[in-house]
């Protein structure tokens, strides 16, 4: 037994690991959700009334050049659209430029933009086959006099949503945590009755702010919350949100996921999913409702039940073998699932052999 709750072990971190990685501090057991690119994030959050800086986004250079010439800016940003953290410090295959960079002319972000449409992005957070960049966001540099961290997400720890709020914006708040617990501040909200507007100015006051200020992020706690019941969220998390010189309050960055249970009311929303930026496997596991994780492995997994697929596991680790998936069909699994999953574990080029298939 102790061999399998390593397994357990390992591959839960696995999974927790992917989540964090992609932004997404979200509940520890759900696999499934819907993660959308920075554009997309950045128009829901003006839909709801919150604030965030000018922004166009272009498929072609050309495209590119012309949206920074109607941003009339020579603070312009070029930002990658590819689902990953870290595409500051990330790097383009074979070019010499990142995921966000700063342009003075729409010349320039033309440039920049035929260096990154249509190429692999690598960062800490991609892995080294990097992330494919189809478009790119075209926006105007602020310069904050203050930043700060505000996300509302789902916490299995309050059984519900939670507000979650801090001074210490603009840098990864799992590392906040870690070195400075107390910078960090929780609100567990009750799914019945919502968010009030005094709550939410308790909340907001934790950032120590004059009453102007203080009243404004109460605001924009409301308007996230809302967004957040509406779209079906699982994590809405903006980082930074912040204060400019003029005392205005701006989203500069927002990662949004999606319970993938209620794309049946948002469809609109879920159109917008972007195939291309995950493993064709795991994009394929997806439409047919698949619980399917790649390992490091050569033998494929296919079994009906999380519990037997761990056992599974198990005993192949037991006999000094190494897995190349987790894949679970789940119960009531039709020929046509089968067959979707028998294909799925046949295209990885590393796996050699396959465990028995147990279908009850």
């Amino acid at each position: 037994m102790h061999s399998a709750r390593a397994l357990l072990t390992g591959l839960t971190r696995r999974i927790q690991k992917r989540q964090l990685l992609e932004g997404r501090r979200l509940v520890k057991d759900q696999i499934r959700r819907l993660n959308v690119h920075e554009h997309v994030a950045y128009s829901l959050l003006n839909q709801a009334g919150i604030p965030t800086p000018p922004f166009k986004v272009a498929k072609t250079p050309e495209e590119a050049a012309e949206h920074a010439t109607c941003l009339d800016s020579r603070d312009i940003v070029l930002k990658a659209q590819v689902l990953t953290g870290g595409r500051g410090k990330g790097t383009f295959k074979g070019k010499d430029i990142g995921g966000v960079v700063l342009c003075d002319t729409p010349e320039q972000a033309c440039v920049n933009a035929e260096k990154m449409i249509g190429e692999y992005l690598v960062t800490k957070q991609s892995g080294p086959e990097g992330k494919i960049c189809n478009t790119v966001m075209i926006t105007t540099r602020m310069f904050p006099r203050k930043e700060f961290y505000l996300a509302v997400m789902m916490e299995r720890s309050f059984g519900g949503p939670a507000v979650i709020i801090s001074t210490e914006g603009g840098v990864n708040i799992e590392d906040t945590a870690a070195s400075r617990p107390d910078a960090i501040a929780y609100f567990p909200i009750d799914i019945d009755k919502g968010i009030c507007p005094d709550e939410a100015q308790k909340i907001a006051d934790k950032l120590g702010l004059e009453e102007k200020g203080g009243k404004a992020i109460a605001e924009i706690i409301i308007d996230l919350y809302k967004l957040f019941i509406e779209k079906d969220a699982l994590l809405l998390e903006i980082n930074p949100l912040v204060e400019d010189i003029c005392g205005d309050y701006y989203a500069l960055d927002c990662k949004c996921n999606f319970d993938d249970s209620a794309e049946f009311r948002q469809k609109e929303l879920f159109e917008l999913r972007d195939w291309t930026q995950k493993d064709p496997r795991e994009s394929q596991a997806e439409k047919f409702n698949l619980n399917y994780i790649p390992l490091d492995g050569n033998i494929a997994c296919m079994v009906n039940g999380a519990g037997l697929a761990m056992a599974t596991m198990d005993i192949i680790k037991l006999n000094g073998g190494e897995p190349a998936n987790f894949l679970d069909v789940g119960g009531g699994a039709s020929a046509e699932t089968v067959k979707e999953a028998f294909k799925i574990i046949s295209s990885d080029p590393k796996v050699k052999n396959y465990s028995p298939v147990e279908i009850h």
